[in-house]
């Protein structure tokens, strides 16, 4: 029975709720007991907080019991990454540099619309150091495993937020995003994970990587990821780049289906290689889409210079993220994240405001394609996740960053809202469906990657 809860899904648990037939309580002890059977082989946890969540679930449990739940997901068990601030908790963001001793007394914007919507909050899941690479592994947490094999990467930098959903470690779970780091993992792990639009979840404080960084929600159904962005998009002033309140609720309009709708498929993004069995996956997807009534017309998708582009933003963030430290402290972060930082701190004033105008370049590009169609698919990654503990594949056609994760961060330079949704294996591990819709139309992704979920029904993974 313990297994059935923490596989439920948050709007199965609410419905739940409702009907006193679950409590809150029940759920997160549920989830805990995923996480006290799991957590040692997958490292998906970095700080929990049990004796804070069950009060928070009997708090829970007494306001639906009196039929005055407090928000939309109110008992919902849920994890926070740890890069995002949490008042009371530490946010380490995968690094001995950061100290556990002071004073964590704000909740960044998403925590805060969750605590107010009645959210448990479990505790962090882990991530790379300053959640800089699309692997999650840091010398402070070690390396968080694949629940599907333990051998192979989770992906990341969300890769704990991954790990945990495809575990029942809560059913709610937020991800951050820079250049493919709710994706990745999603696509590695076989969940749904969503790179809401720039801006449509308020962020604080700035991510040293702003100008491509986003937040949004990742769950084991699309249901749910559109619960959970009605309240992580409620507006927050501290955000300067937040998105106006949309004024709509997510989830309506998600079985509505894609009859009629002009989908451009893309077998590639730039002549990139991808996995024979990923692309076939991918086609039967696609295949799908078109049984179900929508015009599929294949294209052929260039971005030349993208990933200069990209390495100016992302490289140059590093750089100013480490300026901070002094030269003993920097010497004691992810040689990864040290070489791109001496390489970011390198490029001049005029290289980084040309990248900036590349970024708005492949933006108009990406608006003008939306013109004709109502969604772009695409394969979310070329492979299968790779072996755990390494940065990259460590040969063949994907050894370097650029290769193995090609088609996630152009579409964090044009700031589309861009998902991995599950579909499938290839060589016995999960591959993904990579979803782009038009400029702030999440409804399009969401609505989509609804039908084809229908038809393609999420797998967990059986670690017990």
């Amino acid at each position: 029975m313990s297994d059935e809860l923490a596989s439920m899904s948050a709007t199965e648990l609410v419905s739940a709720y409702r009907r006193k037939t679950l409590s809150p309580v029940e759920a997160t002890k549920a989830a805990y007991a995923a996480i006290h059977a799991l957590n040692d082989k997958v490292n998906a946890f970095c700080f929990l907080d049990e004796d804070g969540a069950l009060a928070c679930a009997r708090a829970s449990e007494a306001r639906w019991h009196a039929g005055r739940p407090q928000g939309l997901v109110d008992g919902v068990p849920t994890s926070i990454k740890d890069l995002i601030l949490t008042k009371g908790w530490p946010t380490l963001r995968g690094s001995t540099l950061v100290s556990r001793d002071q004073d964590w007394a704000e909740d960044a914007p998403s925590v805060a619309r969750l605590k107010t919507h009645g959210a448990v909050l479990l505790g962090k899941t882990t991530t790379p150091e300053f959640g800089w690479k699309g692997v999650t592994d840091s010398k402070l947490t070690g390396i968080t495993r694949n629940p599907w094999n333990l051998e192979r990467t989770a992906g990341g930098s969300s890769g704990g937020a991954a790990v945990a959903a495809a575990c029942g470690m809560g059913a709610l779970h937020i991800g951050t995003d820079g250049g493919g780091s709710i994706r990745i993992p999603a696509g590695f792990t076989g969940i749904y994970g969503l790179k809401a639009s720039y801006g449509r979840v308020p962020a604080y404080p700035p991510s040293p990587f702003n100008a491509v960084a986003h937040v949004g929600p990742m769950t084991r159904t699309v249901a749910d990821c559109a619960l959970m962005l009605n309240v992580l998009s409620e507006p927050d002033p501290r955000d300067a780049n937040g998105l106006p309140p949309a004024g709509r609720d997510w989830r309506v309009g998600l079985d509505g289906g894609v009859a009629g709708w002009r989908i451009a498929y893309a077998e590639t993004l730039n002549g990139e290689q991808v996995d024979p069995e990923i692309a076939a996956r991918v086609a039967e997807a696609v295949r799908h889409l078109e049984d179900l009534g929508a015009t599929i017309e294949p294209i052929t998708l260039t971005m030349p210079g993208v990933d200069d582009a990209f390495a100016k933003h992302w490289l140059a963030g590093a750089a100013t993220l480490l300026a901070q430290f002094t030269a003993e402290q920097r010497s004691r972060i992810d040689p990864g994240l040290q070489a791109y930082a001496e390489v970011g701190a390198k490029y001049t004033v005029i290289e980084a405001l040309n990248a900036a105008k590349a970024r708005e370049g492949f933006a108009v590009q990406i608006n003008q394609l939306f013109e004709n169609y109502d969604l772009i698919v695409m394969p979310s990654l070329p492979l299968v996740a790779f072996g755990a503990g390494r940065d990259t594949p460590d040969s063949g056609p994907y050894a370097g960053w650029t290769n193995w994760t090609p088609f996630t961060y152009p579409f964090n330079l044009t700031r589309h809202p861009a998902a991995s949704l599950p579909i499938g294996f290839a060589h016995g591990m999960p591959a993904g469906l990579q979803l782009i819709g038009p400029a702030y139309r999440e409804d399009k992704v969401l609505q989509a990657s609804r039908t084809l979920e229908a038809v393609l029904p999420i797998a967990l993974p059986r670690l017990r």
